[in-house]
């Protein structure tokens, strides 16, 4: 078979900053997460952009510049864009920006938009009434951050989104105790012990995928999936669970979000192992342990986890309820 040519340009690092854009507010609530919503006083993203379009092949072929939009232009584009965008969401902005670039520039046939939050977290005031949430001053977070995706491909007269997904990325999550791994193929290659109850500290990337695509811009807040509900999810089942596996715990978070938010279709997940080194053992008087960074290799997991799992859970849930 003859194989598609690939040729498209773009530019990385656009970050943008907005104050005081619209605030999400009327999110559904859920048990495991007490977010209500994003004042977005401070509203923060790194976009990357890729434009692609069958009459731009002369621009690699010939050196011919005639239609070639510069990358700086595509920066001012998304930067000054971030000003008009009326919505509350990194989705939606992405999925705004990529219409108006379509819009401007007709000879471009598809565009593709990455943009990961640059988070900001208020920091607490004195106030007469105690400490509170300062409106004012915010501080850039090192922690989890949100990400989002969108492809548009232009359709004639109209523009079409034929990819999209939601994420959460670097969330990294420690369990000090109830977590096991036993049970694994033991033979000449294995040193590591069977453990059953051992500290588990894990990095997860997780993505989501909607049903309808128009429900992830967040202009019907209410189907709106936040990155932060998703977080709180996985906290709360690592919590709950006792681990005997980190596929496992996927697993599990994973249908713990279908159910949450049936708008969704599959959640993924790129998962990591940095479980510490223990250096001492036993502390007198104290249930502790020290431990260190663990040696280079890492473990890792890639798993999606659909409708199909989530209702076989819950068959399975039933029967075995049914048999007590």
């Amino acid at each position: 078979m003859k194989q598609k040519r690939v040729f498209s340009y773009g530019k990385g690092n656009v970050f943008a900053y907005r104050t005081f854009l619209t605030p999400l507010t009327g999110v559904r609530q859920i048990p495991e997460s007490a977010f209500c919503g994003r004042s977005n006083v401070v509203f923060g993203v790194n976009v990357k952009v890729e434009i692609a379009g069958n009459q731009l092949l002369t621009s690699f072929t010939e050196g011919d510049n005639s239609l070639v939009i510069a990358t700086d232009s595509m920066k001012n584009f998304i930067q000054r864009h971030l000003g008009s965008y009326e919505g509350s969401t990194i989705e939606g902005f992405l999925h705004y920006v990529g219409e108006e670039f379509l819009k401007k520039y007709d000879h471009i046939d598809s565009i593709k938009l990455i943009g990961d939050e640059v988070p900001f977290e208020s920091i607490n005031r004195v106030s007469s009434s105690g400490l509170t949430e300062s409106d004012l001053v915010f501080k850039n977070s090192r922690n989890e951050k949100a990400q989002a995706s969108v492809e548009i491909v232009r359709n004639g007269t109209d523009f079409e989104i034929v990819n999209q997904s939601s994420g959460l990325l670097d969330l990294q999550l420690i369990k000090v105790r109830g977590n096991s791994f036993v049970g694994f193929i033991r033979d000449e290659y294995t040193t590591l012990p069977e453990d059953s109850n051992r500290p588990l500290f894990i990095y997860l990337n997780i993505g989501w995928k909607y049903e309808n695509v128009e429900d992830s811009t967040g202009l019907d807040p209410v189907v709106y999936v936040s990155a932060e509900q998703v977080r709180d999810i996985a906290s709360s089942v690592f919590h709950d669970l006792e681990t005997p596996s980190i596929q496992y715990l996927i697993y599990l978070i994973g249908c713990r979000v279908l159910e949450r938010f049936p708008q969704l279709q599959e959640v993924n997940f790129r998962s990591q192992n940095h479980t510490w080194d223990s250096v001492v053992e036993d502390i007198p008087n104290s249930s502790g342990k020290v431990y260190t960074e663990p040696r280079p290799p890492f473990g890792f997991q890639r798993f999606s986890v659909t409708k199909e799992d989530l209702k076989n859970k819950q068959e399975v849930t039933t029967t075995n309820n049914l048999s007590k």
